[in-house]
Order: structure tokens, then sequence, then C-alpha cells
């Protein structure tokens, strides 16, 4: 057996010139295909399940007669969840295998994933939907630790963007799938038909998962896992990327959330299979993200990050407009930013994490997610306060916010070269 099969590397005697082989995954390698399809879905079920609500959002507030705000907690309880308990699933990864987490989270999401349709009212939804978010929390950290560990680090960028946009397709197709049932059978329909697509993705994850070749357990004692997090949090690097993802979610989450009532509302009053198939733009996303490592090569990180937000920033602008196909390009700019942004930043954390890379990837999601549950919040708040202007203020801001942070790292990144030089 060939050292490349074992995982040993290659060395021809004490003084060989023979580099080592790598033998990790790589695009074209055995188990780069399984690995990257199996992530996909992975991708999918997540999203899909996470945001299962989000197009239902005016149909949730029919049916238990609440505002737009009220109905919103379905979307922010889910990704509260998940921003709660995903440094601790990220933990448990570490002692007992990424694959084995990823497989179980998954299991209990689309468990609650079929019970979701039958929730007797708001609050009891509510529930659920923190359960299932907290249940999915497994994935995100694990998955981009697999990666980190399995995939070469030239290949890293290219592995995370696949991931994320299946996370994009997933959320798209849960949106476009939900709008159409629920147009014929409401929205509990909907949310089930959701479930049993999850449950297929599951089983098929695990079926073709490479087994993890250079994983290392880890500890799970409580000193140890809090040094790492103290270690990751004094990274000024980590702590801008982690701002960065809660920033873009901001964006991301309030837009997503808001949308399905500024449509179904005049001057538009699109029936609600219309509206959920508006997140077909969605499909842009899985070209943004799967394509962000062509990106940074180009512009390095912190351009492609630029790029990112002035994209957003457009998008956000052009949504203004009273002319549907105007809000359509928007959303197209918004959702190309937010994917291309969201894959840079996640990518560099993992690649910045020496040690600690699933609680690295952890804190990131934890943040992402934490900026998706204020985003909802916010936009719909902001949404019943002055309409959609209120929505597209509070992404501007969000923007901003990533604007100067990336402008931060670049000074950083400048002054610590002239150091280096001096």
């Amino acid at each position: 057996m060939s050292p490349a099969s074992t995982g040993a590397p290659a060395v021809v005697g004490a003084d060989s010139a023979v580099p080592v082989v790598d033998s990790r995954m790589a695009p074209g390698g055995p188990g780069y295909r399984r690995m990257s399809l199996a992530l996909f879905l992975a991708g999918v079920a997540t999203f899909a399940l996470l945001y299962s609500t989000q197009a239902l959002l005016p149909l949730v507030s029919g049916d238990f007669g609440v505002s737009a705000s009220d109905a919103s907690w379905t979307v922010a309880a889910a990704t509260g969840g998940l921003a709660l308990f995903v440094l601790p699933m990220s933990a448990l990864s570490e002692r007992f295998g990424r694959r084995a987490v990823m497989t179980a989270s998954l299991a209990v999401a689309v468990t609650i994933g079929l019970l979701v349709p039958f929730a007797p009212s708001l609050g009891a939804l509510v529930a659920l939907r923190a359960l299932q978010g907290a249940a999915l929390a497994g994935l995100p950290a694990s998955a981009t630790a697999y990666l980190a560990e399995e995939v070469t680090p030239k290949a890293l960028v290219t592995a995370i963007g696949l991931f994320v946009a299946g996370n994009s397709v997933g959320g798209m197709s849960g949106r476009v799938v939900t709008g159409w049932v629920a147009q014929e059978w409401g929205w509990r329909v909907a949310v089930g038909v959701i479930g049993v697509i999850a449950v297929a993705c599951a089983v098929a994850f695990r079926l073709l998962l490479p087994a993890p070749r250079h994983f290392r357990p880890g500890s799970l004692r409580p000193r140890v896992l809090a040094r790492t997090v103290r270690g990751h949090l004094a990274d000024p690097l980590l702590r801008r990327l982690y701002a960065i993802g809660a920033l873009f979610m901001t964006v991301f989450g309030g837009v997503y959330t808001v949308i399905g009532y500024r449509l179904t509302e005049a001057p538009f009053g699109l029936p609600q299979g219309v509206v959920g198939s508006i997140f077909l733009v969605y499909l842009v996303g899985t070209v943004s993200a799967s394509t962000a490592g062509r990106l940074v090569g180009r512009l390095g990180r912190r351009g492609a990050l630029y790029a990112a937000g002035g994209t957003t920033a457009a998008g956000l602008l052009v949504s203004l407009a009273g002319s549907l196909p105007l809000v359509l390009l928007g959303l197209v700019l918004i959702t190309a930013g937010f994917f291309a942004g969201h894959a840079v930043a996640s990518s560099a954390v993992s690649r910045t994490a020496a040690h600690g890379r699933a609680q690295a990837s952890a804190l990131y999601q934890s943040a992402y997610y934490i900026g998706s549950s204020a985003g909802s919040t916010a936009g719909a708040v902001a949404f019943h306060a002055g309409g959609w202007a209120g929505t597209v203020g509070v992404g501007l801001l969000a923007v901003l916010g990533v604007v100067a942070i990336t402008v931060l790292g670049t000074r950083a990144a400048r002054a610590g070269r002239r150091l280096a030089a001096a």
C-alpha cells in the first residue's frame, strides 16, 4: 500500500530529497467528489431547515394572528439556538469526531423538522425551532474543521465555498418549495415537505462522507476548552473575521426575513408561490460562494471583502426602487455580495487558526448566527416602523461596519509589514 493511501509521509532514506506526499484530499483526487457532494447536501439540509419558515412568515402571521416582528421569532429562535450551542457542539466534535457529531446533529434536526408542522401555537413553534437550531449547531463548525483537516490548504477556500454553496441551494430550494406548496396547502404542509427533503439529504450525507483520516481526538476538559477559546478571542484577525461574519449576516437576515411582507403588500401584491420563487436568486449566491477562491486569488482576502461589501451595499440601494425588476436586481447583488463575503471570511478563519480549529470555526458560526438573529429581529422592527427603507438602513449600517473593520485590518497588515522590514 502506498504512503499516500495510508496517510504516512513518503520519505526515501535520510538524505533523500523526495518531498513528503500530502495525503489530504484535493480536487481530482480520491474521495474529493464524495466529500464535496456529502457536505454540499449537509449544507442544503442545514439551510433548508434553519430558514424553513422565513418565506412563510406572512402566512404564519395570519394563522396565529400576530405581527411581522412576532412571527420573525420563528427564524430568530432557530438561528439563536444554533448560535448558543455551536461552541459546545464543536467541543464534542473535538472529542468524538467531526463525522459522528454532524451525523447526530442532522438526525435530531430532521426529526424535529417532522414535528414542526404540528405546532399548536406560536410559542410551541418558536420552541421547536429553537431546539432545531440547537441541533443543527453540530454542522457548521464541524464541517469547516473537517475540511481544514482533510483537504489540502490550496483547495480549502474552494471546498468551503462548495459547502457554503450548499447553504445557498438549501436556502433557495427551501423557500421556493415552501412558497408553492404553502400557496396550495398551507404553511404546515410546506414545512413538512422540507422535513422530508432534509431526511433524504441526511441519509445521503452519511453514506457519502469519507471517514476522517487526519482527525486527532482532543480534550473535553472545560479548562482546556476555555483556554482555546480565550486564545482565539485574543487574536485580532480572528476577532475581525467574527465581526465581519456577524455583520454580513445581519444584512442578509434582515432582508430575507422582511422581503416576503414587502412583496405580498402593495404595490406588488404577489401571491405566496411567486414570492417563494423570488428566492431563486440564491443561485447567484451558489456561484459567488463557489468562486470565492478565485476572487481571493485576484484581489487578496481584504480586497475580496471590500468587493463583497460594495456589492451588498449597491444591492440594498437598488432595492429601494418601486420597480419589481429593480428590486430583484437589488436582491441579486445583496445575495452575491453576502455569500462571497461569508465564504471568504469563514475560510480565512480555518486557515488562521493553527489549533482548535473546531472552536475557531464555532466562534465564527456563533457570531454569524447571532448576526442572523439580530438582523431578523432588527429588520422586522425597522420594517414595521419605517417600511422597506428602514430595513435597508439597518443593512447599510452593517455593511459600513464590514468596510470599517476591513480598513482596520488593512492598516494593521501594513503596520506589521513596516515593523518586519525595520
